[in-house]
C-alpha cells in the first residue's frame, strides 16, 4: 500500500501534572506533538505506511523528538536537520468551567525556519497516495508558508490526494504574510478540507447563511454548517469533500462530539457522542483527521462510514492523556456498534 506523508512541526509540551495551573506546579509532565505528527500516529497505529516530514535541531532534544515518531512506527527518512531549537509550549488543562491554557514558545523554531528547497518533495511524494498539511504550518513563518505551498504544488502534480485542517490559531498569525491569500492558495490545491465555522470566517472571510451555529452548550445544529460547506466548495471547487467536527462545549470536563461530512450533493450527520469526563483534548482534531483519512482510505465508497469511524476514534481520544491518539481499530468498531459500556475487556 502507498504512504501517507504529513508535514509540520513537533513540539515539546509541558504540562502540569493533572489539574495544577502553572503557578502551582514544580514539575510538567513531558510530551512530543504536534498537529501533523499527531495524524502520522494515528494512521500509524491503523497499520497504514506513513511518513512525517519536518525540520529537527541536530541536539537531545530533537533527537528524543525524532525517537518518538519511531517508536510509533512512523517514518522519519525525510525528516530534515537543522536549526538551533525545538519549538516548546506549554499546556495547562481546565476542568468544569475553568477552560484549558496554550502558552507557545516557538518563536525561531527548527521548524519556523525551514525554506523551500530543503526538503525534496519528489522523492517524498514518489511512493504516496496522501499528503496531508494545517494551517498552523503557514502560521509559524513566511518560509515555512512557502515550503508548504512547494510541496502542495509538488503534490499536485504528481497526482497525489490532498488534505488540510485549516486550524486558525490566533496566538501564530504573528508575522506580516496576507493570511487570506496565503491559506487560499495553499487550500485551493486541496481534494479534503476540514475545519470548522470560526476556520472558515478568520481565513476566508465565510460565514452561515441565515443560520445560527451554536457554538456553547449541548445542542450543536449540524444543517448549519451546510452553508458554510457550500461557500467552501464553491470557493475551492477541486474539494471533493468538506468536513467539520462539531463540539458542544458544556464544560471543560463535559463535551458533546460529532462531525458532518458534506460531497457537493450529501450532507452527512454522525451519531453525537457525550464526553462527560474528559482526561485530555488536545489533539481531538488531529485524532478526527488521522481516523478520517484511514476511512476514506478503507471505505472509499462509504462516506458515512468514514465521518461514523472519525468521530468514535476522536471520541475516544478524549480519554488519552497526551496529543496522539492511540486508540486501537477494534476499540474504534466497539464503539461504532453502540457499546459504549467501558467494561473490562478479559
Amino acid at each position: 500500500m502507498k504512504k501517507v506523508v504529513t508535514f509540520g512541526e513537533i513540539m515539546l509540551r509541558l504540562a502540569p501534572p493533572g489539574f495544577l495551573r502553572f503557578s502551582q506546579t514544580n514539575n510538567f509532565d513531558v510530551v512530543y506533538g504536534g498537529g501533523e505528527s499527531n495524524v502520522a500516529v494515528s494512521l500509524a497505529n491503523y497499520g497504514l505506511p506513513v511518513e512525517f516530514v519536518t525540520r529537527l535541531p541536530k541536539n537531545d532534544i530533537g533527537a528524543c523528538a525524532l525517537m518518538e515518531m519511531r517508536k510509533r512506527n512512523v517514518g522519519t527518512q525525510h525528516i530534515v536537520e537543522g536549526g538551533d531549537r525545538l519549538g516548546i509550549y506549554f499546556l495547562e488543562t481546565g476542568a468544569v468551567s475553568r477552560g484549558s491554557k496554550v502558552v507557545y514558545d516557538r518563536a525561531h523554531s527548527a521548524m519556523s525556519e525551514i525554506e523551500p528547497g530543503m526538503v525534496d518533495w519528489s522523492e517524498v511524494f514518489k511512493d504516496a497516495q496522501w499528503f496531508h498539511w494545517t494551517g498552523i504550518t503557514p502560521a509559524i513563518s513566511q518560509s515555512a508558508a512557502d515550503a508548504c505551498l512547494e510541496a502542495v504544488r509538488v503534490a499536485s502534480s504528481m497526482g497525489v490526494t490532498i488534505s488540510t485542517d485549516l486550524n486558525y490559531r490566533a496566538k501564530l498569525w504573528k508575522y506580516d504574510g496576507d493570511r487570506e491569500a496565503i491559506m487560499t492558495e495553499l487550500t485551493s490545491y486541496c481534494d479534503i478540507i476540514l475545519g470548522n465555522e470560526e476556520d472558515a470566517e478568520m481565513h476566508f472571510g465565510i460565514k452561515p447563511e441565515g443560520l445560527d451555529i451554536t457554538t456553547q452548550g449541548e445542542h450543536v445544529k449540524a444543517e448549519a454548517f451546510r452553508s458554510v460547506c457550500e461557500q467552501m466548495q464553491e470557493k475551492f471547487p477541486r474539494a471533493k469533500k468538506i468536513i467539520t467536527t462539531l463540539r458542544g462545549s458544556i464544560s471543560a470536563s463535559h463535551n458533546t462530539w460529532a462531525g458532518v461530512l458534506y460531497d457537493g450533493k450529501t450532507m452527512y450527520e454522525s451519531a453525537q457522542y457525550q464526553i462527560t469526563h474528559i482526561v485530555d483534548r488536545v489533539g481531538g482534531g488531529d485524532s478526527f483527521m488521522g481516523a478520517l483519512i484511514y476511512g476514506l482510505i478503507h471505505y472509499p465508497d462509504d462516506d458515512q462510514r468514514a465521518l461514523d469511524y472519525a468521530v468514535a476514534a476522536s471520541c475516544l481520544k478524549h480519554t488519552i492523556k497526551g496529543d496522539a491518539n492511540l486508540v486501537t481499530i477494534p476499540e474504534i468498531e466497539k464503539l461504532m456498534s453502540g457499546d459504549a459500556s467501558g467494561r473490562v475487556a478479559r
